[in-house]
């Protein structure tokens, strides 16, 4: 067991101290590669949500951050990402264990989040307002101040990396700010506390809690001491909160998923496109709000495709994340129960299991990878969000029609366009709605490309200078010189 589950329980980090759950509750954590208690999280309830929002309002008040000298900010986000290095390895074990991932897919979440920190960091003194030429009679200019406190509420498939993405500009913007982790899997999230306690990050600018969404969540969200919600996860949590910040006015930022295609046309590189299907759709279990959950193939190529989709998926080798196989369990067996569902309507839709398509059999939480070959467009299986190892492979004849098929769902988070055809995929990436646009390798980007949806895969932008500005609310201030 890892120095910070020394006694098996990972507390709540409230204005830069640890705390118990409230009268001692606990959540009860599992390892979805074997099914069994991995260890328990102090469940924070009122008590320590109300401690919390006090220190949080507290500390902007007292401008711990706002007022903070921003190239001073900077170097503190600077110390914040050395020392989420400094617990990497202990941290990438926890998470490991407790999401089901891959022993190296979590060193790499702890590295991203690192990243995350030294980026924004980067900018914290660059947030610069302008001037507004009104003639000789007035001065006028705006400056961005941070909206208060931010209420962050994280994802159970990248906890710690999600949650620093949207931590890292709210502290470089001068913000305070609660992040609720996911109850699933919240101990490496917890740990990110103790990078901020040693990094010397103010006492109650940051508070990490652990808790249960319908509860602890909605409680937070509904508080009238917050000014802004950032929320990653699904649709229906997506539209409660926002109709609880409704009731409050309050600013928000949604990230809820997608249903994403990518394009392949009859020049592609098909090398190049199971490369990208391995990543897209089998990377932490399909488990990734933008995976390359359909495959709209051009007839003339479809066969192929198709046949090297499933030999692809007959491959992946399955196991425990600590051995990093090539393919890992879903974090639940409701998860895994909820796959299994969609799974069964398709079939009775008429969509053909061509790989995969059942339960591993072994312990743990596995869903073997899975093609669904021959899926109309209208299939259940193409319009919702299935959220595991599982891509849907659909056959189109012209570039209209596979516009339509991909824009044709309520999402618009990602895109892919695959084609040695320069111009093609310009053309097609202007038409596609989404977000961002995949041109031959899924997941091209990084932590300064701008990141987010359209449609029901939401609002607003993550990731690079963008970013920032979502953090910030903007103030004019218009001076008469008459007189």
């Amino acid at each position: 067991m890892s120095e910070f589950l020394s006694d098996g329980l990972a507390r709540n980090y409230v204005a830069g101290s640890w705390a118990e759950g409230d009268r001692g509750a606990v959540i009860a954590v599992e390892d979805p590669g074997t099914a069994e208690h991995f260890a328990d999280a102090a469940q924070a309830g009122e008590v320590t949500l109300a401690n919390a929002l006090e220190s949080a309002r507290q500390s902007f008040e007292r401008g711990d951050l706002a007022d903070m000298q921003p190239s001073a900010r900077g170097r503190m986000l600077l110390r914040v990402a050395r020392e989420i290095r400094a617990i990497a390895a202990e941290g990438a074990d926890i998470l490991c264990r407790e999401s089901g991932k891959t022993l190296s897919a979590a060193r790499d979440e702890f590295e991203e989040a690192a990243l995350y920190f030294e980026y924004y960091g980067g900018v914290a003194d660059k947030i610069e307002g302008k001037s507004i030429p009104l003639g000789s009679d007035y001065v006028d200019y705006s400056v961005f101040e941070p909206h208060g406190v931010s209420a962050q509420i994280v994802p159970w498939n990248f906890p710690v990396s999600i949650a620093a993405r949207s931590l890292a500009p709210s502290m470089a913007a001068g913000n305070s700010t609660i992040v609720k982790s996911p109850e699933l899997d919240p101990i490496a999230l917890a740990l990110l506390g103790k990078a901020l306690e040693r990094a010397e990050v103010p006492a109650g600018a940051v508070s990490i809690l652990n808790g249960v969404g319908g509860d602890l969540g909605a409680c937070l969200v509904a508080s009238s001491e917050i000014d802004q919600i950032v929320f990653t996860g699904s649709v229906p949590t997506g539209q409660a909160i926002l109709r609880a910040a409704a009731e409050t006015v309050t600013p928000s930022l949604m990230e809820l998923g997608g249903k994403s295609a990518a394009v392949v046309f009859k020049d592609a590189d098909i090398d190049g496109l199971m490369a990208s299907l391995q990543s897209g759709i089998f990377f932490n279990a399909g488990q990734v709000c933008s995976a390359m959950a359909r495959v709209l193939v051009h007839r003339s190529i479809y066969d192929d495709v198709v046949e090297r989709a499933v030999s692809l998926a007959d491959g992946l080798r399955a196991g425990h994340g600590m051995e990093n196989p090539e393919h890992t369990p879903v974090i639940s067996d409701l998860q895994l129960s909820r796959i299994e569902a969609l799974i069964a309507t398709g079939e009775r839709e008429g969509v053909r299991v061509a790989a995969g398509g059942v339960r591993l059999d072994r312990k743990g939480y596995y869903w073997a990878p899975t093609i669904l070959a021959d899926v109309a467009p209208s299939a259940r299986v193409a319009q919702e969000e299935i959220f595991g190892p599982v891509t849907c492979i659909t056959p189109f004849d012209t570039e209209a029609e596979a516009i339509a098929i991909a824009n044709g769902t309520e999402f618009g988070l990602v895109a892919g366009v695959f084609t040695r055809d320069l111009s093609r995929s310009h053309r097609v990436a202007r038409k596609l709605r989404a977000g961002q646009v995949f041109v031959n390798e899924w997941f091209a980007g990084g932590i300064s490309t701008p990141f987010g949806g359209v449609g029901k895969s939401g609002f607003g932008r993550e990731k690079g200078l963008e970013a920032l500005y979502n953090y910030v609310r903007t103030k004019n201030i218009a001076i008469s010189l008459k007189g």
